[in-house]
């Protein structure tokens, strides 16, 4: 018997996790859930086993540009890449995604929570306007109490310098904080969002219609909340 066979079982556990989860994880995170299931094989061992599958984890990305001609100084970057966060509710991130397929656009925008990366609410628009982030601010709001002080950073896109944005904000005593133009790495942690989001459901499967990649959307959003394996550094 050749040493391929010695891997069978292996390959087999490889191929149903990376199905399982449709194609989004890497050779990281199934190396994660093989030794959940007591098939201890090392990171290097399973990557070499995923290249033989031809299993393949995708990274894609594309960014929405809200800005709109020269932006003046709206609000200090408070954050200052500092994306740790002690507890809950005390640094948010928000910015606005788009999605481009059968000559539709759809866009999503999220908060997330800096202390455990999950979302705090999202709304999802055909197109992008205002009522698509004051809405993800109502939703967020109901989880919280007024006052927290809480940081909620983005960049200088139109939708954040707005006037019922900023007073919105101001009333459940939030404190505003803007990338400095043009700068992604202030904002590196819902960029890095939107780029897994791309890799593991917009650029990894086929959709019948706009209405079919919506509900695989929501689905996804899910699952990113409530199921999916965190990758440890």
């Amino acid at each position: 018997m050749g040493q391929a066979d010695k891997y069978e079982s292996a390959k087999a556990g490889i191929t149903s996790i990376y199905h399982e989860n449709k194609g989004r994880y890497g050779y990281r995170r199934i190396t994660m859930e093989l030794h959940r299931r007591s098939v201890h094989l090392n990171h290097k061992t399973v990557q070499c086993l995923m290249g033989e599958l031809g299993l393949v984890c995708r990274v894609r990305m594309k960014k929405y540009c809200s800005y709109k001609g020269e932006v003046g100084k709206i609000a200090p970057n408070l954050l200052k890449r500092d994306f740790h966060a002690e507890k809950p509710n005390q640094k948010w991130v928000t910015d606005v995604t788009e999605f481009s397929l059968f000559g539709e656009k759809l866009y999503l925008s999220p908060i997330l929570d800096l202390c455990s990366s999950d979302l705090v609410s999202y709304t999802i628009s055909d197109r992008p306007v205002l009522g698509m982030v004051t809405s993800m601010l109502d939703k967020a709001f109901e989880k919280i109490p007024n006052g927290t002080n809480l940081i909620l950073h983005s960049d200088q896109g139109w939708q954040y310098q707005h006037k019922q944005y900023q007073a919105m904000l101001r009333k459940k005593g939030i404190r505003q904080s803007m990338s400095r133009k043009g700068n992604r790495l202030d904002n590196a942690v819902v960029e890095n969002f939107f780029g897994l989001l791309k890799s593991e459901l917009f650029y990894l499967q086929d959709f019948q219609s706009m209405e079919h990649f919506k509900r695989e959307l929501i689905e996804y959003l899910d699952y990113y909340n409530n199921r999916r394996i965190i990758r440890q550094s």
